[in-house]
């Protein structure tokens, strides 16, 4: 058996001590890129005599197991005695600094003795090279250590680290035993054992795969038992299981719990966002406002034990119970769990955020056997532009000059000289304006970006530092994503209506940058209700022509759902006024009227609903018989739920609980809610039964023109494709699937789809139709009640 570590991990996780500490900020992980600049140049400069970006191992045999670390040696320098090169980039003053940090040199220490243990040498020098990246300055600290001393140093941490690897050894084999007796669940609906069967393929042949799985497939079970599978057979050594939404990472998680309750012995975390998960009412990680963060290490490691050795499912609520038992930070211990946990349930930005990434398994230059399983995976479309896309505004470099200007008078000139350089390109901006260059306007926020740093190193305690550390992480961000600048780029400027100024660097095709990241898993795993066309998700989500595919047919009674398409309406921009309003209104009456029951009405924006709802309530609205909710703007998660808690109903309440109650007989009521398409009631809820027997869309969910709509068109039009299509009908068209898909969610359910747009029965629409839709009906505003009756007759 094998026990894997990188020696990143394992010398932060064994000489780590102290406290969580705000400063760790002052040279945050944004910096990376520029970090990674600083280790090439330096790499460069050296002879012939130099070797970079060395990959080593080293495995330590015990009579249980191998633990193999492994990590990458910036650089071995060939010579009479082999020195080891470890290249770290600061802002610090280097004359101040006495000596290399300890965590730095120990990770350098390993490499020595790797290196020498894999070579025979008797002797090492380390070597830890320091440059700091405004001045570019370079400052060496150099060792020699004996093998033997060396070898003495590494074991001793290796035998620290022991009780945790026993554990994972002892752990590993009862996993991969109570995986081997493993079956699945339930027994296989249509299709689902050969959905499987394609999820396990392309984990054995190292593919992508993308899956359009309607609902009722039962695509989480059909993907995550296969993965677990994988795992037992070594195929693989953790699951990665990516989502957009909190909800779907309880289905999930729900999953998990099945299989364990089936016999699975399998640890899973749940990663929640910091802001969330912290205990304190400001997220301020220093010891001075934390006490979780105060000596958090001094107790992190009995936290973790504890909880490893007691349960297997780390929630947030677990991880807070035993976060508030230890007094440490509920969110660094979930990201430990993460290194001892078969299953990571978690946010797209773990794996793909170029800030937010988890650096503990993918920044070591060691691939590691994990497969990544992508849940409602037309999100990361979008997603992947907003990542790898960023943003400077012109406004927000004079608002923080005002701020430093009695605190950093060079850090104040830098400012201002970035605000100078915009000047010319807002004069040639006329609302929006694609531009080719803007290198003099980057030079200056390097330049920037360099005195911030060196600021936030030096001034702790300074009373701006949160202004400046807040602008600092955009500032990185724009500079890291402008080293990416690829043909998938278009740089564009925008005069806003407030006469502010912006500058985008915009990622229009995120595939390149996605793919990129799905290459540090063996296999992944790409599902959705709602991948369609497939061939446009392929080419955005990073797909290679030998990926697979496949469309998993519903396994539902087609019968159940009725498919109304209305030919005498439209959302078109030309025709909306309020004898359209009043069209769309009595559409909503005639249907409602035939069933009392739950409704869900979905349309194009907030304004289009708010017209049509005044034409609803004028001329039909029964308050005697139906009731009205309206999606708001903004919603607190509170509102959220009690939204969503009017259709679920009080499920809870009892007979038993109802004997001693005085009954007042109420009339049977509708209850209509009035949602904004693409908006969080359209996607990943789950009413299932009579919590929702109709879903009304009014309109083709096209995206409102814009000019980010019209770069995108105008760039896939440029590359062939068509533009429109990319831009606007095929995001349109997936809101419609996503709305279309809260109707049926389990083989029980019966209701109906009304599809309220004559555009829904052109040839373009009609392509992108799923299997399930090949029947529907074409109905006017005073047919549609006699054909909805003649529907719940045949089933009521």
């Amino acid at each position: 058996m094998e026990i894997r570590i990188s020696v990143r991990n394992l010398v932060e996780f064994i000489l780590r001590s102290g406290s969580i500490d705000n400063r760790k900020k002052a040279s945050p992980d944004n910096a990376m890129a520029e970090g990674g600049r600083i280790h090439r140049m330096i790499q460069r400069r050296m002879g012939s005599e130099y070797q970079a970006e060395v990959v080593m191992r080293y495995v330590w045999n015990t009579p249980s197991y191998d633990l193999i670390v492994e990590g990458r040696a910036d650089g071995v320098i060939n010579g009479e005695t082999i020195t080891i090169d470890e290249i770290k980039g600061t802002y610090r003053d280097l004359e101040k600094m006495k000596g290399p940090v300890d965590v730095h040199l120990a990770q350098a220490k390993c490499y020595a003795f790797m290196y020498a243990a894999d070579h025979d040498c008797t002797q090492m020098k380390v070597r830890m090279t320091y440059c700091n990246m405004e001045t570019e300055e370079l400052r060496y600290f150099v060792s020699t250590h004996s093998r033997a001393e060396l070898e003495e140093w590494f074991l001793g941490i290796l035998k620290e680290y022991k009780k945790w690897a026993d554990f994972s050894s002892e752990w590993q084999e009862t996993r991969t035993a109570s995986i081997r007796q493993l079956a699945f669940p339930f027994p296989y609906r249509e299709g689902q054992k050969e959905l499987a069967t394609y999820v396990y393929q392309s984990i054995v042949h190292k593919r992508k795969l993308f899956i359009e799985a309607p609902t009722g497939v039962g695509k989480t079970l059909s993907t995550v038992f296969p993965a677990v599978k994988a795992l037992g057979e070594g195929k693989a050594e953790r699951i990665f299981y990516l989502t957009a939404k909190t909800i779907t990472r309880t289905v999930a998680d729900n999953t998990f719990q099945l299989l364990r309750e089936k016999g699975l012995r399998f640890k899973t975390v749940i990663l929640t966002a910091k802001e969330k998960i912290c205990f304190m009412e400001e997220t301020e990680c220093n010891p001075g406002a934390c006490p979780y963060a105060d000596g958090h290490y001094d107790r992190i490691n009995d936290a973790i034990y504890d909880l490893l050795t007691h349960e297997d499912h780390y929630n947030r609520e677990m991880v807070e119970t035993y976060a508030r038992k230890y007094k440490v930070c509920p969110f660094e211990m979930s990201l430990d769990m993460s290194l001892f946990s078969d299953g990571i349930i978690c946010d797209y930005n773990y794996v793909f955020d170029p800030h937010v990434y988890l650096k503990r398994f993918f920044s070591d230059g060691v691939q590691g056997q994990y497969l990544f399983l992508i849940d409602e995976a037309h999100n990361l479309v979008e997603r992947g532009r907003e990542m790898y896309s960023a943003v400077l505004v012109k406004e927000d470099f004079l608002a923080l000059k005002k701020i430093v200007k009695e605190y950093d008078s060079k850090m104040e000139h830098q400012l201002d000289k970035c605000s100078r350089e915009l000047l010319p390109l807002k004069r040639e901006c006329e609302g929006c304006q694609v531009v080719s260059s803007i290198d003099s306007f980057v030079l200056a926020v390097e330049r920037l970006s360099e005195t911030m740093e060196k600021y936030l190193e030096d001034h702790d305690e300074s009373p701006v530092r949160e202004d400046v550390l807040d602008f600092y992480f955009e500032v990185s961000h724009f500079l890291e994503m402008y080293d990416r600048l690829d043909d998938n780029y278009v740089i564009y400027t925008e005069l806003e209506e407030d006469d502010s100024f912006l500058v985008k660097l915009f990622c229009v095709n995120p595939s390149v940058n996605l793919k990129e990241c799905m290459e540090r898993a063996r296999s992944t795993i790409l599902f959705s209700a709602t991948l369609l066309p497939i061939q446009y998700y392929k080419s955005l989500l990073g797909g290679n022509k030998e990926d697979y595919e496949v469309y998993a047919q519903s396994t539902f009674n087609p019968k159940k759902k009725a498919l109304y398409i209305g030919s005498d309406v439209t959302s078109k921009y030309t025709r909306r006024s309020k004898t359209e309003y009043i069209n769309i209104a009595t559409y909503l009456h005639e249907i409602t009227k035939m069933r009392y029951g739950n409704y869900l009405i979905f349309f194009p924006s907030h304004s289009f609903l708010q017209n049509v709802y005044e034409a609803y309530e004028e001329y039909f609205l029964d308050e005697e018989k139906e009731e009205c909710i309206i999606q708001e703007d903004i919603m607190s998660e509170e509102d959220r739920e009690q939204f969503l808690g009017r259709f679920e109903g009080n499920r809870g309440c009892e007979l038993g609980d109802m004997i001693h109650m005085e009954i007042e007989e109420e009339q049977e009521k509708s209850l209509l809610g009035f949602c904004v398409m693409g908006g969080i009631f359209s996607e990943g809820i789950d009413l299932k039964n009579d919590s929702l027997i109709g879903a009304i869309i009014v309109g083709t969910g096209l995206p409102q023109v814009c000019n980010e709509r019209e770069i995108l068109k105008s760039y896939f039009d440029a590359m062939g494709k068509n533009g429109f299509d990319y831009a606007y009908r095929y995001p349109g068209m997936n809101k419609v699937l996503q709305a279309a898909g809260r109707v049926i969610r389990t083989a029980e359910d019966v209701g109906i789809v009304a599809l309220l747009d004559d555009r829904f029965l052109g040839g373009a629409y009609q392509r992108l139709f799923p299997r399930e839709w090949d029947t529907y009906e074409v109905v006017t505003a005073d047919q549609v009640a006699r054909r909805v009756e003649r529907f719940w007759d045949e089933w009521l």
